[in-house]
């Protein structure tokens, strides 16, 4: 797991390049989880997929909180795969 510093203002593109992984595979789904999840929190704005990558905007956040943002998929055999950052939230 990686660790990231984010200003609460900020929208911070993220991508995972899958292609390492896939051996012959490719991505057919893909779901974007923060925790904790609360009001004012980081969201995944906009999330997308294409065969070897993934993709989030990653939006809000509190000062002084720490999220875990993990990203999901399906390939196309039927395997799925996690892989996950933590952001840290501070005024830059």
């Amino acid at each position: 797991m990686s660790f990231y510093l984010k200003d609460p203002q900020s929208r911070v593109d993220y991508a995972i390049d899958w292609s390492p992984y896939l051996d012959g595979q490719t991505v057919e789904d893909s779901l974007w989880l923060v925790t904790p999840g609360e009001d004012g929190g980081v969201t995944a704005e906009e999330t997308s997929f294409e065969p070897a990558r993934t993709a989030a905007r990653l939006a809000g956040g509190l000062i002084g909180h720490s999220y875990a943002v993990s990203n999901r998929v399906t390939f196309s055999d039927g395997t799925t795969d996690v892989r996950s950052i933590t952001l840290r939230v501070e005024e830059r």
